[in-house]
């Protein structure tokens, strides 16, 4: 986990640097939500000039800075890798702190709208995220989710460190975190040739430069396991639009 989400992310950054600046938010949304996904969580949470977006788990800080881009939000950053943070602040200039998503540094009910992508198979204590993620939320708040649900009790080969819930475990977990499903649907998971291209730069870049480095072995095992789930149909991505309830919750 660490090599997929510091250290490649630290990579990332450099290949953009490098190659420039509009490789910048489609490298930086590689893995976690494409473009089509991130304009239906936007329309969902009904995106506007100013809405304040927590962005929990946010990589290297694609999707924020698309949102910025596309809507003008103001977003800040939280993820547990610190070259993910560093990543974020460098390619974007956006606010990014380091902090594990069970206990964000942000005052109860201060933040109006947020979004988790790619994140929740990732965590064990999907339970205390939702409830951190509710306590920053403000009553009513939008909560915009990309997850990978699990098909089948029997998932082979399983990526290290991810855990991913069924349909029904999901439904649970939102309600007894106090979120509401307003809507979900399937990840239509289309990208742009113009993105695919500039991905496929950056990840050449990363290959040539760091092809016999552990880390990148390491993140090349998670990407190619996760591939096999997802065209195999024992994952299915899933986008979410829930909001929060009124009702304090411990």
């Amino acid at each position: 986990m660490d090599a997929e989400f510091d250290v490649v992310a630290d990579w990332t950054r450099a290949a953009v640097e490098q190659l420039g600046a509009d490789h910048a938010i489609p490298a930086g949304c590689r893995g976690s939500a494409s473009p089509s996904a991130l304009a239906w969580l936007a329309e969902a949470l009904e995106f506007t000039a100013g809405t304040r977006l927590l962005d929990l788990g946010a990589g290297i800080g694609g999707p924020a800075a698309w949102a910025v881009r596309r809507y003008g939000v103001r977003p800040v950053l939280a993820d547990p890798m610190e070259g993910a943070c560093r990543a974020a602040a460098r390619l974007f200039g956006l606010p990014a702190f380091e902090a594990d998503g069970t206990a964000v540094p942000l005052r109860t009910a201060s933040i109006s709208t947020a979004w988790c992508l790619g994140v929740l198979c990732t965590v064990e204590d999907k339970a205390g995220l939702l409830a951190e993620l509710h306590r920053v939320l403000a009553p009513g708040a939008g909560l915009g989710l990309l997850v990978l649900v699990a098909q089948t009790t029997h998932l082979d080969p399983i990526p290290a460190g991810n855990s991913f819930p069924t349909q029904t475990e999901l439904q649970d977990l939102l309600s007894q975190s106090g979120f509401t499903i307003e809507e979900q649907v399937a990840d239509p998971r289309d990208t742009p040739s113009s993105w695919t291209r500039r991905t496929d730069r950056v990840d050449a870049l990363i290959r040539r430069q760091h092809h016999d480095d552990k880390a990148y072995l390491q993140a090349e095992e998670q990407e190619d396991r996760l591939g096999v789930l997802l065209s195999s149909g024992q994952l299915s991505s899933q986008l979410l639009h829930a909001t929060r309830s009124s009702r304090a919750w411990s």
